[in-house]
């Protein structure tokens, strides 16, 4: 095939891949935060038994992958890809299936919950590994940006159109469609035509601790993956307490609430749009560590917020603030993480990377106190980075 002909191959791969992506983070937005609303409005558990509901499908899926999850490495990614999909479709399609039959238990959920978790980790590192194949390195901060627009569009319009299906359709019918917008994903990616690179060739270093070892061990990705951990817990424990916050204590109302959800991602899109631009003008180091530093102080606003409308705005500017470094960051470092991972290593890192994220990330939650149930599933995973 003649290199024009390539190139114009692998740019419409490109494009397959990122509406697949976007079908799939269409559902994961309307779907956002259903398993813990299942859990609440069907089953009525406790707020510690929401909270432990993301703390053992971490676990689980750290369990799963520590002796399976180096096989992807070795694997072409494409099949892992699409598998990871159809096993998302059948846990979250099994929870509407089981409630219309009036068998849907709380041990269910934290099963879809684990399941969904370690496919998911899989699916990250396996497409984390084939985009970099399938990208020219001028490429790929464009390309990773465009892929952090899709995921705060859906976290902006996902939740309200959400909150109507449950409110139309039942606490069960976002699951149906999250699950749904999984088979599209499959389908995107089996569209793909570009041919896959082999993977890399089996070595003595096996097992998916040398990806630990490999971020430990790199100057840069080193402080990058603690700055990311310590970041990510505190974030995720402010999602309960800013419900508690807006309706309990300022006594607001839930439209309220939606609002300051939905409104800040405005300034994700913003961030991931300008992230080429600044990285290009300032250089990636520089803008990790300015967006990096950035994201974390307005947090210290959350206290200051008066009763009323004045409370309201100014958590709303905080988070708005917080969502657009966090949208400049991720794409600058899911670039830098691409480039600096030795190809050999690529899923390894991600896995390992995945894991820690869904294992510490939930940990503060589970010693929350809360004033009545978390309904929601905790920060979308592009405020705290990529996996």
């Amino acid at each position: 095939m003649a290199g024009g002909s390539v190139r114009r191959v692998r740019d419409q791969d490109r494009r397959n891949l990122l509406l697949a992506y976007a079908v799939s983070a269409a559902g994961s937005g309307v779907g956002s935060g259903a398993l813990p609303i299942v859990a609440v409005l069907v089953l009525y558990a406790s707020a510690f038994e929401v909270s432990l509901l993301s703390g053992l499908a971490g676990l689980a899926a750290a369990a799963v992958l520590l002796p399976l999850g180096a096989g992807i490495e070795h694997r072409r990614k494409r099949p892992v890809m699409i598998a990871a999909d159809l096993v998302r479709f059948a846990a979250l399609a099994s929870v509407p299936a089981a409630a219309a039959l009036d068998l849907l238990t709380y041990p269910q959920l934290v099963a879809v919950g684990a399941i969904s978790t370690t496919a998911s980790i899989a699916f990250a590192a396996a497409s984390g590994a084939h985009l970099k194949a399938m990208t020219d390195p001028a490429g790929r901060l464009a390309t990773n940006s465009w892929f952090e627009t899709t995921d705060w569009i859906s976290n902006m319009a996902g939740p309200p159109v959400g909150g109507l299906l449950i409110g139309g359709l039942g606490a069960t019918a976002t699951m149906a469609l999250d699950a749904v917008s999984y088979l599209g994903s499959a389908l995107g990616v089996r569209r793909l035509r570009a041919s896959e690179p082999p993977p890399p060739e089996r070595s003595a270093d096996s097992g998916i601790r040398p990806g630990w070892r490999y971020i430990l061990a790199h100057p840069g990705l080193r402080p990058l993956f603690f700055n990311a951990m310590l970041f990510g817990g505190p974030v995720v424990m402010t999602i309960p307490l800013l419900a508690v916050l807006i309706l309990d204590d300022l006594r607001l109302s839930v439209f309220a609430y939606g609002l300051s959800l939905g409104v800040p991602c405005l300034g994700g899109i913003a961030g991931s749009r300008l992230a080429p631009v600044l990285a290009r003008r300032y250089g990636q180091r520089r803008v990790l560590l300015v967006a990096g530093a950035a994201r974390a102080p307005w947090l210290l606003l959350y206290p200051l917020a008066p009763h009323g409308l004045t409370g309201l705005v100014i958590i709303i500017a905080a988070d708005t603030a917080i969502l657009t470094c966090a949208g400049v960051f991720n794409p600058v470092f899911a670039t830098y993480r691409m480039e600096v991972t030795a190809d050999a290593y690529m899923t390894r890192v991600r896995t390992a990377w995945g894991i820690s994220a869904r294992t510490v990330q939930p940990l503060p939650n589970l010693d929350l106190d809360a004033h009545g149930p978390v309904m929601g599933s905790g920060t979308p995973p592009a405020v705290v980075g990529p996996s």
